[in-house]
């Protein structure tokens, strides 16, 4: 992977190493603002993270083509050598975050912290991207279960397969990707598709047929051609199942009403003494959709969410950046910098993030603070990578996911809402707010 990479971060390093700068600096990733509709962020990708940085090398291979697109051989041979010795600070995955808190913060030389910031952008993009976009359906849906549907329209197989590990922390229950149900040990579900009922002359004969195949885990699409026909018709198969001693997992709604279709659907179940048959409902579903359904007390037991969540479709990027917070000097000692581009400020020096609670336990508001300050309060980023070694134990997916379920569990409803959330308070300490000032003016009248 040591390849996937902006072209730029290579000539960057080539310069670096021509000029020999090897001195440490130290980058933060953070996200700098939130996209539309959310009101918080569930950090996640770091796994992946510390694996790249673990193992990264440049094969010959990879120096052949190199040398081709005109990097000299002295830097060749460089990279020929090339392991990351840094140090990495982070947030645990499946933590509750909010803009311009560093995520992940890295202190490396600079040209071993600048040739790894493609992947690292890349890879908590996505998985951060997701994971928000999952945990506010998750949270829509009101306890529900939401199965993640999206793989055949996520963008491409590596996509699909972080998607599914993403809306897994998120809170949803499975996904329908078994390639990732074996990588990660993810439940996998799945019930018919249309063109099964389609194969058959008669829509009760492709009931009959599937449920023989599976009479205890059926879920039987009852749309495609009349609803209420396809729901009699599963009504008739789940009897025939109670006689042989199984039962009708539940049927499944894909199209039209979902409201008034999943209302009479229940009704008609309930009549024959169905009431233990579930409804699962999807197509075209998101956040928003699902809490408008149950606002307005539609009749499902579960959700399968595909294209809308597996791709973000409402904002299928987070703004996340990696930036330079502080160099050495030539006398070898850390020096703060920050960035003066209109509308992209970036803060300065080696920080902490520390989260405040109530009596409950429940999150109050954060405070971005310099890394040496003594705050009362809880930090969020520790120590997992040094001298370019990880320093502390992956956490399974499921702990990871449960991690994820306590910390959206802290967080207020009011800043948990599909639309209209308020603003969860995040603060600057004092001495950082300091270090901004003095360092502004000394760099912009160090410019002029």
């Amino acid at each position: 992977m040591s390849l996937f990479t902006d072209f730029y971060e290579l000539t960057m390093c080539a310069s670096y190493f021509d000029n020999q700068q090897f001195e440490p600096a130290t980058f933060d990733l953070f996200i700098r603002r939130l996209p539309p509709n959310r009101g918080y962020l569930l950090f996640a990708g770091l796994e992946q993270v510390l694996q790249y940085l673990s193992s990264v090398r440049f094969t010959q291979e990879h120096l052949a083509y190199l040398k081709t697109q005109g990097f000299n051989q002295p830097f060749l041979d460089y990279l020929r050598d090339f392991k990351f010795t840094g140090d990495v600070w982070a947030a645990p995955e499946g933590t509750v975050a909010f803009p311009c808190e560093p995520l992940i913060r890295v202190t490396a030389p600079i040209i071993e912290a600048q040739l790894v910031e493609t992947f690292l952008l890349n890879t908590v993009n996505l998985q951060t991207m997701i994971a928000t976009k999952a945990s506010h359906v998750v949270n829509a849906a009101r306890g529900k279960t939401v199965i993640e549907f999206g793989l055949r329209r996520e963008h491409g197989i590596d996509a699909g397969m972080k998607v599914a590990r993403s809306s897994y922390i998120a809170g949803c229950q499975g996904t329908s990707n078994v390639l990732a149900g074996l990588a990660y040990g993810i439940p996998v579900f799945g019930t018919m598709a249309h063109s099964f009922i389609m194969s058959y002359p008669e829509e009760i004969d492709a009931f009959r047929a599937f449920a023989k195949t599976f009479p205890n885990k059926s879920t039987l699409l009852i749309d495609t051609y009349d609803d209420l026909a396809g729901a009699e018709k599963a009504a008739t198969v789940a009897k025939e199942l109670e006689k042989a001693g199984h039962k009708l997992g539940g049927v499944r709604l894909d199209s039209g009403d979902l409201e008034a279709i999943s209302k009479k659907v229940r009704k008609l179940l309930d009549a024959k003494g169905l009431e233990y048959v579930k409804i699962f409902a999807s197509g075209d579903l998101d956040e928003f959709k699902i809490a408008e359904l149950l606002k307005n007390c539609a009749e499902i037991d579960a959700f399968g969410v595909g294209t809308k969540m597996g791709t973000s479709a409402d904002k299928p990027y987070v703004d996340v950046i990696y930036k330079l917070c502080e160099t050495m000097t030539a006398e070898g000692v850390f020096s703060p910098i920050m960035k003066l581009s209109e509308g992209k400020v970036t803060l300065p020096g080696r920080k902490q993030v520390y989260r405040f609670k109530d009596a409950e336990g429940n999150y109050t508001k954060d405070m971005i603070a310099l890394a040496d300050e003594k705050v009362n309060a809880e930090p969020l980023l520790a120590k997992v990578m040094e001298n370019g070694k990880v320093t502390y134990d992956f956490p399974s997916l499921m702990e990871i996911r449960e991690a994820a379920a306590e910390n959206l569990s802290k967080l207020p409803s009011k800043y948990k809402k599909p639309k209209g959330s308020q603003e969860y308070p995040v603060e600057r300490s004092q001495n950082l707010k300091n270090m901004i000032a003095r360092l502004e003016k000394t760099l912009r009248n160090g410019q002029a």
